[in-house]
């Protein structure tokens, strides 16, 4: 089948299940739950999990007929790690059970994800963590500490990284699993960061029974696993698809064009440099977008993420100094626990606030350089002394 036959096919398909179930008159949750059974949730998944089977290339066309239609979708602002990084890695290395099992209320939003993955001691060194999981019997028995954990304040189950062997380099004595937020002996607390807001969290694990089966992946394969979700991560962060002109660089223009008081011939030519920067991160975008519509994604997303972080920073220090005064106010210090990060709908104070946490996130951007460099330049390795030692034998 071509792909514009398959094109065709689907468009029909998606009007005949439109026909049949009216977004206007139907339950949010039964519709999407429809929506999921009918395959046409993630169209390039397995039939049976959401999908069809289909290229990812035509994901789009589905989504935009839905949109036409003003029907519901899934709540990617708020279940974003589910969607965009424990889906795909579920898909890749889960059983048919842990497929079926989780997939489905993860798109339709019944279960929020949150990532268990840094640690006080392991932040950019991942594999570093300490967070052990002892074997006992069918279940592990998990303790350690988490933090940087985004909507575990709201989460039912967490993507977990945790040490399983220490009698082996840091890097294969890792195991990775699927946590329920919900058991004995998970404990959230809000962690205030510099927007005032407790966006993060800040997890703790104590004799938390983990069952076998929620196991992804290989027992010691752990860093395999994570590296995908990584890949993700990052192409999530750095490919997103403003239009142009949109996003920070959008915010900061209108700006410029509310205060033609404060221009001067210095700040234009930063506007100038950065709109040209943009464009071009957005034109690359897409480009990956297209790419990853054929594969996987690969280490390109770290250069995208690094990127993404970099403009933000340098676009809301514009924007502040574009407004002077009023760049210094700021509107609201209360501690929230919000469900996402808002840059475009807020004040020029969070946006800038905000903004140091984009080198950080997702990978720190010195490390993404290393990444860059070694994985998609090509360049020699750093040395890495750890490497070969057993991680108990490790300073700490």
């Amino acid at each position: 089948m071509s792909d514009e036959t398959a094109r065709e096919d689907l468009r029909r398909r998606v009007a005949d299940f439109l026909a049949e179930h009216d977004p206007a008159t139907m339950e949010e949750l039964e519709f999407l739950r429809a929506r999921y059974d009918a395959g046409l949730a993630w169209v390039y998944y397995p039939e049976g999990h959401g999908g069809l089977g289909l290229p990812q290339s035509l994901q789009g066309d589905v989504d935009r007929q839905f949109a036409r239609a003003n029907a519901p979708g899934p709540n990617v602002r708020g279940n974003g790690i589910g969607l965009g990084m424990a889906a795909p890695t579920i898909l890749a290395f889960g059983t048919e059970e842990q497929k079926s099992r989780f997939l489905r209320p993860l798109w339709t939003g019944e279960d929020i994800w949150c990532q268990l993955f840094s640690e006080p001691g392991a932040g950019s060194d991942l594999a570093a963590i300490g967070t052990r999981a002892v074997r006992d019997g069918d279940s592990w028995i998990v303790n350690g500490q988490k933090v940087w954990t985004s909507h575990a304040h709201n989460a039912r189950f967490a993507i977990l990284v945790a040490r399983t062997n220490p009698d082996v380099p840091k890097h294969r004595g890792l195991t990775y699993f699927l946590c329920d937020m919900t058991d004995p002996g998970v404990e959230v607390r809000p962690l205030r960061q510099l927007t005032g807001e407790a966006e993060f969290n800040e997890v703790f694990l104590t004799d938390v029974r983990i069952p076998d089966a929620q196991r992804l992946g290989a027992e010691g394969e752990g860093w395999r696993v994570a590296n995908a979700t990584l890949n993700n991560e990052r192409v999530a962060i750095g490919s997103g698809g403003a239009p142009r002109g949109g996003g920070m660089v959008g915010v900061v223009a209108q700006t410029w064009r509310e205060h033609p008081e404060r221009r001067t011939h210095e700040l234009h030519d930063r506007l100038l440099k950065l709109w040209v920067e943009a464009e071009v991160a957005r034109i690359t975008g897409t480009r990956l977008r297209q790419k990853l519509k054929q594969g996987q994604p690969g280490p390109e997303g770290s250069a995208m993420k690094l990127t993404f972080a970099r403009l933000n920073q340098q676009l809301s220090g514009l924007e502040v100094e574009l407004l002077g005064e009023d760049g210094l106010r700021y509107s609201d210090w209360t501690l929230v626990r919000p469900d996402g990060v808002d840059f475009t709908g807020r004040d020029a104070g969070y946006r800038y606030l905000r903004a140091k946490g984009n080198s950080i996130e997702g990978g720190t951007s010195e490390i993404l350089r290393n990444i860059v460099a070694e994985r998609v330049l090509g360049l020699p390795t750093e040395p890495r002394v750890d490497k070969d030692i057993p991680w108990k034998d490790i300073a700490k």
